[in-house]
């Protein structure tokens, strides 16, 4: 009960004034506080001015939000029952019969009988098709759950089904005034809520003074502000999520180092590899790789090295290998990496895709450097910007290059089994759909996204969608197959929805499709052996050619014996031509002459015939 004072006491040196003292029982600390009801008050009361009208525009129609309004129900029931209810009538649904006096006792009884009798059937009905559910599953002879029309309904909900569409639900633009490339996208991998997206300029020396190089991570809920800065020293051109740690990601950056963070410490890097261990270009692509502590990783450069880290140490790589063809290990003569493949099912594989247009398929478990380049495939005529292998059928793979995206087979080399149109715009991205196998997604340098289903039609894209103006250079689908990130020069990112028929297993999909890439492959296979074929015939007909020759001239001809030569021939094709076009004039000249000794002929004939 005792009181509190707290005193507000001004520092005034060297003396300390108090101002106000505040006094409260100890008892009212931490009461709740109690209101009550009292009338309105007018507080302030504002009249319209008249003179202020001309600088309004009347709203109309004009909707206005109420709050506290009254809750209305759906439902009435009937509420006559007093009387009814004391007579020891149960409570009936529904309402009381508007017709049924409730003063008369026998039309009640009479009413309440016939509502037991339909609770009761119900109740019977209930029970007995509880049993008859039972005793069905158990009776394995006769299936009546079983589906006879199945095929009829799904052909006839086929062709009532959505055409294939896609529709924007969010834009993320670049917040800084100097507009950079969204170079690459990663999505959150629990729950698929958030976007990471590297921004950085790849023009070479083209790059203002200004330029932030900052990246950001999105919620694709809120566009207009980013829900984390990730600051790295040099521009990001790649970033990807650790699928193991959402917590986790790691980023290739303009000058060639590997930085990884932490989102719970910071927007600063957790750890960078140190430059003089680092790549000497831009890195391109950087993947994790599947391992026990869930920290490794392995990144491209195109310097023509792939280089394995640790993030737990990343003063130096845990790995090296060039990209030399040659498979001396030559760096001068490697070939630059635009992109990387890692499939999680084959951990000793993975493969590589350069800015010449060859795929380079690699064994990281090989011996020396040189077993670990295994085989390349050629077929590009430009950088490969996309490699990816199929998530249901991992022996085929996706790149997109120059003007079209090809389908290879691992065990097809020489060439693609499938491949698009060329196209008038270059292919900058794509990739594989993760629910549906048949499914691919490109995008292109006029801004135009285009998704394909082989199953459907091979020869145009099922969806075309022009997505913006400037060039699109990167892509990523969520998990769900449902939502695609697209990200564009000026660093727009622009998240799209696609119908549910692009992003739903259709029946017998995988079979179908299994079966299409093995007849494909069949077909390369025999195309492959006839052309390896007619090649033996031609190299041994031109070596037995040169045989021919060299036993004709006995040793090589000078340049002036060929020139000879060749004037040799011009001049006796030139008298060739002019002996025929002679002999033509002369079968002419006979012919008119025979002409004429017909006609004598019949003339005299005819004078001697008159005679």
């Amino acid at each position: 009960k005792k009181d509190i004072n707290i005193h507000l006491i001004r520092n005034c040196l060297p003396k300390m004034e108090i101002v106000y003292v505040y006094t409260k029982k100890r008892s009212e600390f931490g009461r709740q506080c109690n209101f009550s009801d009292r009338p309105a008050e007018l507080h302030v009361d504002i009249l319209p001015d008249i003179s202020l009208a001309a600088n309004f525009t009347v709203r109309d129609p004009c909707n206005v939000t109420v709050q506290c309004a009254e809750e209305m129900s759906e439902h009435e029931v009937n509420t006559e029952r007093f009387e009814s209810e004391s007579r020891g009538i149960n409570h009936v649904e529904g309402g009381w019969p508007k017709d049924l006096n409730p003063e008369d006792m026998e039309a009640t009884i009479r009413y309440r009988k016939k509502v037991e009798k339909d609770e009761h059937y119900q109740n019977t009905i209930m029970q007995i098709a509880g049993l008859m559910e039972h005793c069905c599953k158990q009776n394995n002879a006769t299936d009546i759950y079983q589906e006879f029309f199945e095929d009829e309904d799904e052909e006839v909900l086929e062709e009532s089904e959505e055409q294939p569409s896609a529709k924007t639900i969010n834009v993320f633009r670049d917040p800084n005034e100097v507009k950079r490339t969204a170079t690459s996208l990663s999505w959150h991998p629990d729950g698929n809520h958030k976007l990471a997206v590297a921004y950085s300029s790849l023009e070479f020396q083209r790059a203002p003074n200004d330029m932030s190089f900052d990246s950001y991570i999105w919620d694709i809920e809120n566009p207009n502000k980013p829900e984390m800065t990730l600051k790295p020293v040099s521009p990001l051109v790649c970033l990807e999520y650790n699928p193991k740690d959402s917590h986790i990601l790691v980023g290739g950056s303009y000058n060639g180092q590997i930085a990884y963070w932490d989102t719970r410490k910071g927007s600063q890097p957790a750890e960078m590899s140190t430059i003089e261990h680092s790549h000497r270009d831009p890195v391109y692509k950087v993947t994790w790789l599947q391992s026990k502590t869930g920290t490794d990783i392995f990144s491209a450069s195109t310097d023509g090295q792939v280089l394995w880290w640790d993030i737990r140490k990343m003063s130096e790589p845990t790995e090296r290998l060039v990209l030399d063809p040659s498979k001396k290990g030559n760096l001068d003569n490697a070939l630059g990496a635009v992109s990387l493949e890692f499939e999680t099912t084959m951990p000793t594989k993975f493969m590589v895709g350069t800015e010449q247009g060859l795929v380079v398929s690699c064994n990281r478990k090989a011996k020396t450097p040189a077993e670990k380049i295994v085989c390349t495939y050629s077929g590009h005529h430009g950088p490969i910007y996309a490699l990816q292998r199929n998530p249901f059928f991992p022996k085929n793979f996706l790149t997109v290059a120059d003007w079209t995206a090809r389908i290879w087979s691992e065990d097809i080399k020489e060439s693609s089994i499938m491949w698009t149109k060329y196209h008038m715009a270059h292919l900058l991205d794509g990739c594989w759909s993760p629910v549906r196998p048949s499914v691919f997604f490109t995008i292109k340098m006029d801004g135009t996204l285009d998704v394909w289903d082989i199953l459907f039609k091979q020869n145009d894209p099922t969806l075309s969608l022009k997505v913006c103006d400037e060039a699109l250079c990167s892509i990523r689908v969520q998990d769900n197959g449902r939502f695609l990130g697209c990200g564009s020069q000026l660093g727009t990112t622009t998240l799209l929805e696609i119908s549910a028929g692009l992003c739903t297993l259709q029946k017998n999909e995988k079979a179908m499709v299994s079966e299409m890439f093995e007849r494909e492959t069949k077909r390369e296979k025999i195309l492959e052996a006839r052309h390896r074929e007619m090649r033996l015939k031609e190299r041994s007909r031109s070596e037995q050619s040169r045989e021919d020759e060299g036993k004709e001239t006995d040793g090589e001809e000078n340049a002036e014996e060929l020139v000879a030569c060749a004037e040799r021939e011009f001049f006796e094709i030139m008298e060739a031509e002019k002996k025929k076009e002679r002999n033509e004039e002369k079968q002419r000249d006979k012919e008119n002459g025979v002409c004429e000794e017909k006609e004598f002929q019949e003339e005299h004939e005819n004078v001697s015939r008159f005679l």
